[in-house]
């Protein structure tokens, strides 16, 4: 009987809650209960109010979806963009289009992600698709370099050689074989990503970029709600422990993934040897 590892069992049972209420929440939510006076609890609402008398928990089913697709939204454009960038940047053999394809990102590289998303929101105010697109855009050079280093140390096996001696197609090459191979790790790196991206939204989203200032969303609540913490508490602690627990969890999950693979390496290297 296999046992799983005591981490993945943790990162399930802590993200779990968080991912239900915020994928499903609006489903079970039903209409909007009547307002009340700020910050004030009891009458039917089981976390109080908030800071314009909205019930928190109706608040807090709808604010979790935002957080997460907007987080998921990001790193799935950040990879379709990095993915071919790298792919291109390893597999020509010119210097000059490997330049112009990869030296641009480390301009980017060079500015703090949340430094250049505000910087961005100062010219113009982004809703959730904005966003989505500029945390992309700043995830997109780091993940480039690493299908780059990838790409490149995968196209120098003699297996890849082997194929270009057969006449072999570049995208065939590209896809078939070395984009097949890097699959785990961009994997891996993937997961590990998705925890920052999570974190970058919710932060963006708490400075007020990317969202309404009464917003249905975790993050805007912990930044409106702060005002009255000391008086109605489960306002501002509820939005914020859901943050913690799906960003927590996240990371346990993946960071689970990469020590049965590391095990897995290990034992394979010990049997091969």
């Amino acid at each position: 009987m296999r046992v799983l590892p005591g981490r993945f069992v943790l990162g399930v049972a802590v993200v779990t809650v968080p991912l239900v209420i915020a994928l499903l929440g609006p489903v079970f939510a039903g209409p909007p209960p009547a307002r009340e006076a700020s910050f004030t609890g009891g009458a039917g609402h089981w976390f109080g109010t908030d800071f314009v008398g909205r019930d928190v928990w109706y608040q807090v089913l709808h604010g979790g979806r935002p957080v997460v697709l907007t987080a998921l939204a990001a790193t799935v454009l950040a990879y379709l963009v990095a993915l071919p960038l790298g792919l291109a940047g390893a597999l020509t053999h010119r210097r000059l289009v490997e330049e112009l394809l990869l030296r641009p990102l480390d301009v980017l590289l060079a500015v703090p992600s949340l430094l250049m998303i505000l910087l961005v929101a100062t010219v113009f105010s982004p809703g959730t698709v904005g966003l989505a697109l500029l945390v992309a855009v700043v995830n997109v050079p780091d993940a480039a370099r690493l299908v780059c280093a990838t790409a490149t140390e995968i196209a120098a096996r003699p297996a890849v050689e082997a194929l270009r001696m057969q006449g072999e197609t570049w995208w065939r090459i590209a896809v078939g074989h070395i984009g097949r191979s890097m699959l785990r790790t961009v994997a891996a790196d993937a997961g590990t990503r998705l925890t920052g991206v999570l974190y970058l939204v919710a932060t963006a989203a708490f400075l007020g970029v990317g969202a309404a200032p009464d917003a249905a969303d975790w993050a805007v609540m912990v930044d409106r709600n702060r005002t009255g913490l000391l008086v109605q508490p489960w306002a501002v602690v509820v939005p914020a422990l859901l943050i913690v627990a799906l960003t927590t969890g996240t990371n346990l999950l993946f960071d689970a993934a990469l020590d049965k693979r590391g095990r897995s390496h290990g034992g394979t290297s010990v049997r091969e040897a």
